[in-house]
């Protein structure tokens, strides 16, 4: 038996992303900082699958260094988190319309109980940050017969 997390909330959240396009869910939120400044905060797409030895997380972040990346993984949640810091603006250069979002990003995951922990690693090529979970190899219990008297 295993035991899940509770959370009030996924109801919403299930509703929210049934009845709203997809493109929404993804939006930056503004967060207040300890001293009440505002930043946003976005959340990268992301693409789970699974093999038969690993289950495979990538995240896209383009135009975000590697040391602004941080992968944790604590009580079978999985976390991505970091900034896209933005590029200093030319004094010459006059934007008409910016569609990227900058600032900080989360993603949590929850992980199943077959994952070896200690195993996990991590790769960035190209923009997209690929996270390797490897699975724990289970035994097959073996069939034992036993001989009625």
């Amino acid at each position: 038996m295993s035991l899940v997390r509770w959370d009030p909330f996924s109801d919403f959240d299930t509703l929210f992303s049934r009845m709203m396009p997809r493109t929404l869910s993804s939006w930056p939120r503004i967060a207040f900082g300890d001293g009440g400044e505002a930043k946003f905060e976005w959340a990268p797409s992301a693409d789970i699958s699974e093999t038969e030895k690993e289950y495979l997380v990538r995240a896209e972040l383009p135009a975000v260094k590697k040391e602004d990346v941080k992968v944790t993984v604590d009580a079978g949640m999985l976390k991505i988190e970091g900034e896209r810091k933005q590029k200093k603006e030319e004094k010459n250069e006059k934007f008409h319309r910016v569609e990227s979002y900058y600032g900080n990003f989360q993603r949590q995951f929850s992980l199943p109980e077959n994952v070896d922990s200690n195993g996990i690693r991590c790769e960035s090529q190209e923009g997209v940050l690929t996270v390797h979970i490897p699975k724990k190899t289970v035994e097959k219990p073996k069939q034992i017969e036993i001989k009625v008297q």
